[in-house]
């Protein structure tokens, strides 16, 4: 449907980071037969019709490649409407105009722009259409300020009286398009106990890391003020800890109104679990604060449960850490003054992403961005949507990307369609892909293999010194790798869409030769663990016994980072060593999975050693407790332990491998994934020395139990 409004901008002078309401009175005829309203903003938007909120789309209309593609969404307000009306639009800074976009100067000095319509049906066929023009009105909204990294502040008590009109706004209409992604909306809500920390300060806790907001409900006098903070963690001794959130305040302040207050952010959100209350009136009741949780409206899917407590605690954490992190974008963590959509997060996390929840249209949205932030050479940004890139001092830091981050743009396209079948997203993707490899194949220094650039090697890898960020591993072994895996993945996607690979054939067989003459050895478990999970090396057999020997001497204890843990166990039990996979997984000690868990994590940590046994913290510049990345162990548990395998030739488990691999330090383990074509789900359980199994299939399936085959159509099997 297409916009007949016009943009439009306060014509009065505001502080910038103040929310404006820009407000419409019309009339209306009887028997509404249908009312549709589109709107969207620069900046983030609650649209309100006669005093009811419109639809439930939190910070909408979402975070897109704001300069090529800004999303408007279109809601029935049919019932809505009387024969006098008001419809109010209240907006925000939001990821548009804010903190965020600081390094982002196009973005950040735009104007508080609105365009919205709504168009209105009557039964006997004539129509109106209210449209943003002149005669809309603005004001000061009582959100005094609103920003994505800080906070908010709200006074109750504040009313704009003198509402002015707004101007006409010269900005473009041809970057608006329907809505892709799924909106973001409240969730879980969680009930906090307080408790007082040994210096004396008022804490709230609401026992899970989490992303959203404080909602406030309580009895005040006009002028009572209430301000906190958020944090994750508490220190050694017991103290509120927020140091790791960098710039961003996270602060809430609200001035209430007399009598009965019901209050929560219209505009920002945070990453917490702890609420340190700075100032409040009176004694503290817990019971006025609630936690809810926000993001994007993804369905679970996948289920995992096993017999060991610290492992299903390690479950819990996975999901917690992919709903915390999907707030419309992929984000890398959701409390510090960052919160991007960091491609080589997005990448890692991909399978275990789509196994954990219906993320088909959520992917598609972001992929698309991710094509539109492409440069002409194939270049993908470190980050999507490429915001900080809008700065001429930051586009070259942003398109100097590395393998395993650029990546995504071939992984996440690939993975997509082997878990839901709908080969659309790789029409969509392949220019893309196609460009990724290509602008690879351009500016390497050597031939066949990619060197001569940027690199973040193995992020975050513990087998390099003390502090340092990116691992032992050889970055040209970890670009010349991943060159060859997203080469693969062109030639399967090109041959899906019946394309000429021929090229990419032939690029792929030297890609890898020259890999194995250059890279005869290796030195690293993530260089082990890339060369055979990407069938790179030339005798698997021999390199994955000295993987197996390289961890069992290291106490069997990883020592990967981001770019090598994802693929470890699979590397492992591929090639005849689950049992050595299995270790790694049921380890306590650091580093391990089950280690953060040891020490009271509630999600993910970007860190292994995020906080150490004494206490002490890794850092306090980098070192988030909600980074969803390791959490891609989930998909060797499903693939591997639990055995659900998808088979490429028909996509969409369509056909199901289902070969589970059990071991006897757990006494059971269970998962399920809920498929386009219904449920799968996979159970084994020891009896003594015996293991039984309970298979389900929704559709034809090859079943392998300890070395037998077995051909079955769909249903449910014991053996």
């Amino acid at each position: 449907m297409a916009f007949e409004a016009d943009w439009i901008a306060p014509a009065a002078e505001y502080d910038r980071d103040s929310a404006i309401i820009f407000l419409k009175n019309f009339k209306t005829k009887n028997k509404i037969s249908s009312a549709k309203l589109l709107v969207t903003c620069l900046g983030v938007y609650e649209a309100r019709i006669n005093g009811s909120r419109v639809g439930e789309f939190i910070l909408a209309p979402g975070f897109t490649a704001y300069q090529k593609r800004l999303q408007y969404q279109e809601y029935d307000a049919t019932k809505m409407l009387k024969a006098n009306n008001i419809l109010e639009i209240e907006v925000g800074t939001g990821w548009y105009r804010g903190k965020i976009a600081k390094k982002a100067p196009k973005l950040y000095d735009a104007p508080c722009g609105l365009i919205a319509q709504l168009n209105v049906e009557y039964a006997d066929g004539s129509t109106d259409v209210i449209a943003t023009d002149e005669s809309w009105k603005t004001k000061r909204s009582q959100v005094l300020f609103s920003d994505i990294y800080d906070g908010e502040t709200c006074d109750a008590t504040f009313t704009d009286k003198k509402a002015r009109f707004a101007k006409k706004l010269e900005w473009t209409r041809k970057i608006l398009i329907p809505e892709e992604g799924e909106i973001v909306k409240e969730h879980e809500r969680l009930k906090p106990t307080l408790f007082k920390t040994p210096k004396g300060e008022r804490v709230l806790d609401f026992g899970q890391n989490m992303t959203g907001y404080v909602e406030i409900e309580l009895d005040a006098h006009a002028g009572d003020e209430i301000i906190f903070d958020c944090a994750e963690v508490l220190d050694a001794e017991g103290n509120y800890y927020r140091d790791n959130y960098r710039e961003a305040a996270a602060k809430i302040h609200y001035i209430c109104c007399e009598g009965h207050n019901l209050y929560n952010p219209k505009f920002t959100f945070m990453g917490f679990r702890y609420m340190r209350l700075l100032k409040y009136p009176g004694r503290v009741n817990p019971d006025a604060f609630t936690g809810i949780c926000v993001y994007s409206d993804i369905k679970q899917t996948g289920y995992l449960k096993s017999s060991n407590k610290n492992l299903n605690r390690l479950f819990e954490n996975i999901f917690w850490g992919q709903k915390d992190n999907y707030l419309d974008i992929p984000t890398d963590c959701p409390q510090r003054s960052e919160r991007m959509g960091w491609t080589g997060d997005a990448q890692v996390f991909a399978r275990t992403a789509s196994y954990n929840f219906d993320v088909e249209k959520f992917y598609t949205k972001w992929l698309s961005d991710m094509t539109a932030e492409a440069s002409d050479i194939g270049q993908i940004p470190k980050i999507v949507p490429q915001i900080w890139a809008e700065s001429e001092g930051m586009k070259s830091w942003a398109f100097n990307n590395s393998s395993a981050w650029g990546d995504a743009s071939t992984v996440c396209p690939w993975e997509m369609y082997l878990t839901y079948g709908n080969p659309d997203i790789l029409k969509r993707q392949y220019k893309t892909m196609t460009g990724w490899v290509d602008y690879i194949t351009g500016v390497t220094k050597d031939k066949y293999l990619w060197t001569g650039h940027f690199q973040y090697g193995d992020w975050l890898g513990i087998d390099a010194p003390e502090g340092s960020y990116e691992g032992a591993s050889n970055k040209d072994l970890i670009a010349a790798a991943f060159y060859a895996y997203s080469t693969s993945l062109v030639i399967k996607a090109g041959k899906i869409l019946k394309k000429n690979v021929t090229k990419y054939e032939e690029l792929y067989k030297n890609i890898v030769k020259t890999f194995r003459e250059t890279f005869p050895e290796y030195k690293t478990q993530t260089e082990y663990a890339l060369a055979l999970h990407f069938n790179l090396a030339k005798d698997k057999a021999k390199e994955a016994k000295k993987l197996a020997d390289m961890v069992i001497s290291n106490g069997n204890k990883l020592t990967t980072g981001f770019v090598g843990t994802p693929y470890l166990l699979h590397a492992l039990s591929e090639n005849g060593y689950a049992d050595v996979a299995y270790s790694l997984l049921l380890q306590e000690e650091y580093p391990s999975w089950l280690f953060s868990v040891r020490m009271g994590a509630t999600t993910i940590w970007e860190h292994w050693d995020g906080k150490k046994e004494d206490g002490s913290f890794w850092s306090d510049k980098m070192n988030s407790f909600n980074h969803y990345a390791y959490g891609a162990v989930a998909d060797w548990v499903y693939g591997v332990a639990a055995g659900i395998n998808r088979v490429e030739e028909a996509p969409g488990f369509k056909e199901i491998v289902i070969k589970p691999v059990p071991d006897k330090r757990l006494s059971w383990l269970e998962a399920s994934i809920k498929t386009r074509c219904g449920l799968v789900s996979s159970k084994w359980v020891y009896e003594g020395d015996k293991v039984r199994y309970e298979i389900t299939t929704p559709s034809p399936a090859t079943i392998i139990i300890e070395g037998k085959t077995y051909r079955v159509k769909e249903g449910t099997y014991l053996f």
